[in-house]
């Protein structure tokens, strides 16, 4: 039986344009259809349902209900469920890469998790990120996830050890000039706006191909993948399998996608890296009251 992303029977609406499993619904502009059609309640249960048949077969799998999350569940609590959609989806827990949103949390809050063995982080801005790791960076890897300056950038390489930003033309020309001054090597990852939203920062699907190829000119290996924040109103899983369709065609091996409230989501669509905040430490505003 055919499910939609929340494990309810659909069957593909008449007239929906849509025909589950063929050819169209593999293309970037067919996924972007879907996408778009979404946004219409009468044809998402069919267009959900299509999508997921569009995925590998090995991702391509029933959607449960993502059970509500405690207030601040504990390091361990994240990784079983981290392991539990990874098995779900036929994966491996260690094919999935945990990155502790730290951003704006006290250090009070980070501490038990740091001391817990949790070693991944993720900060927003620079200038907090290097308050807070630049003594303590030993053994640690940060991920800058927020949108970077093209004047921090050199403070960014020093700092971080993987950019998932890169955004821009602009910036991607200034990552490039520091990283041969200060003669190092930066992990990158281009972020895409799956949702085309005007306030939100990444280059759209169609713009994806071309801004890859011009990167991977500049830099080479070090693009290792995309990174995606979904529209907060639309089913994630839609904007996931489409980052994923996207990777496929460029051969780029990592999709950093999925955070508290649908990363198990985005393990069944092939993250390997997602980004948890507030399931991890709570939500920021009760830990710093």
């Amino acid at each position: 039986m055919t499910t939609d992303p929340r494990g309810r029977p659909a069957n593909a609406a008449k007239g929906s344009g849509v025909r589950s499993g063929s050819v169209s619904n593999h293309s970037p502009a067919g996924a972007r259809r879907l996408i778009r059609g979404f946004r219409s309640p009468a044809t998402r249960p069919s267009l959900a349902a299509a999508l997921i048949n569009a995925c590998p077969s090995e991702l391509a799998l029933p959607m449960s209900p993502t059970d509500p999350l405690p207030a601040a569940p504990s390091l361990d609590a994240i990784r079983r469920r981290i392991a539990v959609a990874a098995g779900a989806a036929g994966r491996k827990a260690t094919d999935v890469q945990l990155v502790a949103v730290s951003k704006m949390q006290p250090w009070e809050s980070i501490e038990p998790i740091l001391a817990a063995g949790q070693t991944t982080f993720g900060e927003n801005r620079v200038q907090e990120a290097q308050g807070r790791w630049a003594a303590r960076k030993g053994g640690l890897s940060l991920h800058l996830i927020g949108p970077l300056q093209t004047n921090k950038a050199r403070e960014a390489l020093a700092l971080f050890d993987v950019i998932e930003t890169l955004d821009r033309p602009k910036l991607a020309e200034a990552l490039a000039d520091e990283a041969q001054r200060l003669g190092c090597a930066p992990r990158l990852l281009i972020q895409v706006n799956t949702g085309e939203e005007p306030q939100k920062a990444g280059v759209t699907p169609d713009e994806a191909d071309a801004f890859i190829a011009r990167c991977r000119v500049l830099f080479g290996g070090a693009v290792e993948g995309l990174m995606c924040i979904p529209p907060q109103d639309e089913e994630p899983g839609l904007h996931f399998g489409l980052l994923a369709e996207i990777a496929r065609r460029n051969g780029l091996a990592r999709l950093s996608m999925g955070m508290s409230g649908d990363f198990e989501t985005a393990i069944r669509f092939g993250a390997t890296s997602v980004r948890v905040g507030s399931a991890l430490f709570g939500d920021r505003a009760a830990a710093t009251a």
